[in-house]
């Protein structure tokens, strides 16, 4: 290296180790890319002891998409020639000769809990509502309540202290508000994770104790400092930075009847059909999937806007909304807009009902065609709450979702399967609308089911305007 190389170096001053343990809340996959015959799509496990694997740069690219969304919003790249952001500085760009190298470093994180579950995935055509051909599979996933432990390093240049660690803080901050799902499908539901609490330590490369401590890996060296605050820990200032357009509802319901999302079951002498469950706490409890929840809306919502609008509007708002469904090679892929969570069902009544198919000519049973099924029954403290976000709200994307929640909370949007003999229908009890447009602008209604009518709390005349704006973006 000669002299002028040494000149432009980074003169690294201190180190910053953090670890945190990592906590899926949902279940997650984190894909290889491999299939082992029985399961179309398999999890990435450790090689030597097969663990599940969690590798540092996924942890690093959101990290990176968390902190660039928080300061430009979703869905803004860099622009050539731009000023220098945070992302910049903290995780390195390349631009011709004034690229930087990322400060952070972030190591792989294996899971010692080897507790996998099984879902089926199917795709449904909107215009029969039946199984389209070619579409079904499988995949593994890891159940909820596994632990990553994550470490994270940053390295910490002369005169960018404070930048550098306000940085590394809001991006952090993803992990330790469950903002930042990790894996595979992550729009729909998997891969909800956080940080409780973390772990600093902090080595000062000018002080020799520091030095060798960190040369020796020495982690029981103070100062170590412990806390759910990561930007406390690190001293950050200013970490409020949020420039994130966001539309939520959140809405409490209980279940009209029975509700049935049909999965398999290992256990011996199970029904035929049983209701998925997923582990919470080490414990199966009855779910509804994002998946199945995000399909029954985008078929409604097409439904909805092509009843009343132009075929090719209502094709690219959908499209737009909730994401391009690859039918050819033509077909330009684009993510969904809309994150929809998996809801646990709670206080369930679990019934076995048996079930028999009918010869329509002689109106007799049919032969070998009797049936078990274990649907949830819905009883007075019977409930599910269902949350879904928009990223870059519209207008009419928000008039849009207000028809959809119009539709659930009535009971006329069934989920899960057996809609025909009157299963998964929901009846409102309460909602929350929130628009957040920046960090200083935020507005939030409220919906309450009364006596024979809603109790809402807010501007009524915006949800109004809402709708009518849709009306108008699909019209011809």
């Amino acid at each position: 290296m000669n002299k002028d190389e040494l000149k432009h170096a980074r003169k690294i001053v201190e180190r910053i180790v953090i670890e945190g343990d990592l906590l899926l809340e949902t279940p997650t996959r984190f894909g290889n890319g491999d299939s082992n015959g029985l399961v179309d799509l398999t999890i990435a496990r450790d090689l030597l002891e097969g663990h599940p694997l969690l590798p540092g740069a996924s942890i690093a690219g959101a990290l990176r998409s968390y902190l660039r969304t928080r300061e430009s919003g979703f869905r803004q790249l860099r622009q050539t020639g731009a000023p220098a952001t945070l992302e910049d500085l903290l995780f390195g760009f390349e631009e011709g000769k004034g690229g930087s190298q990322s400060y952070v470093i972030t190591y792989d994180s294996r899971c010692q809990t080897l507790t996998t579950e099984l879902r089926d995935g199917v795709a449904i055509d909107p215009a029969t509502r039946t199984a389209r051909d070619q579409k079904k599979y499988d995949l593994e996933l890891l159940a909820a309540g596994a632990i990553f432990p994550l470490r994270v390093e940053l390295l910490v240049s002369a005169g960018q202290e404070a930048a550098l660690t306000r940085a590394l803080a809001i991006a952090l901050q993803g992990f330790e508000q469950g903002e930042i799902p990790m894996g595979a499908r992550r729009r729909r539901g998997f891969g909800k994770c956080r940080v409780s609490e973390w772990q600093v330590r902090r080595y000062r490369l000018t002080a020799p104790q520091d030095l060798v401590a960190w040369l020796s890996e020495d982690v029981m060296y103070p100062p170590i400092k412990i806390g759910a605050q990561i930007a406390t820990l690190l001293g950050a200032q200013q970490t409020g930075l949020d420039q994130r357009q966001i539309f939520s509802m959140e809405a409490l319901f209980g279940v009209a009847g029975s509700l049935l999302i049909r999965a398999s079951s290992e256990e011996a002498g199970a029904p035929d059909m049983v209701h998925l469950t997923s582990k919470r706490g080490g414990v199966d409890k009855p779910v509804v999937s994002g998946t199945s929840l995000a399909g029954a809306l985008r078929a409604r919502a097409l439904r909805i806007a092509k009843t009343i609008g132009d075929e090719a509007k209502t094709i690219t708002l959908i499209d737009d909304l909730f994401g391009t469904q690859i039918e050819g090679s033509n077909d330009i892929p684009r993510a969904s807009r809309l994150w929809v969570e998996e809801s646990e069902i709670t206080n369930p009544l679990d019934l076995v009902v048996n079930r028999v198919k009918i010869d329509r000519f002689t109106g007799g049973s049919f032969p070998t065609a009797l049936f078990s099924q274990q649907p949830v029954f819905g009883t007075a403290e019977t409930a599910v709450q269902l949350r879904w976000q928009v990223h870059n709200p519209t207008a009419a994307d928000q008039g849009l979702l207000l028809l959809l929640l119009k539709d659930l909370w009535t009971e006329d949007l069934p989920l899960g399967g057996e809609a025909s003999v009157g299963r998964g229908r929901l009846r409102g009890k309460w909602a929350t609308i929130t628009r957040r447009c920046s960090e200083a602008e935020e507005s939030r209604w409220e919906i309450q089911q009364g006596e024979g009518r809603l109790h809402i709390v807010g501007e009524q005349a915006a949800l109004q305007d809402w709708v009518d704006q849709f009306w108008q973006g699909v019209q011809a």
